[in-house]
């Protein structure tokens, strides 16, 4: 099944898990996945969340941040994955000049 996120509408969550600013995202949901194009503007996060019930990945497209994962700083780019196992914690922090755009998958059980 092919997803195409230049035809989905961008929705705009505010304080997207108590982080910063405005998450925005384009999001494909079934029983199985949670398939989302998302994108941090500057200054912007995802709130600090522990995954119960799911893991996720996140694949950076363009621009650059950092994830925080069980307090550990992980600076991404373009290419790089970022891997939160369930029972895990992470944050995703725009603290790049540009935005930053990522694919994330969190597997429904």
């Amino acid at each position: 099944m092919k997803l195409d996120f230049t035809q989905m509408e961008e929705n705009a969550m505010p304080n997207f898990k108590g982080g910063k600013l405005t998450t925005y995202g384009k999001l494909h949901v079934d029983d199985h996945n949670r398939i989302m194009q998302g994108r941090l503007t500057p200054g912007a996060s995802i709130g600090l969340h522990t995954h119960t019930g799911s893991s996720e990945v996140v694949y950076i497209l363009s621009g650059t941040g950092k994830a925080i994962y069980d307090g550990e700083e992980e600076k991404l780019g373009p290419g790089d994955c970022h891997y939160c196992p369930e029972g895990h914690a992470h944050t995703l922090i725009n603290d790049g000049e540009e935005d930053l755009i990522f694919l994330a998958v969190v597997p429904q059980h």
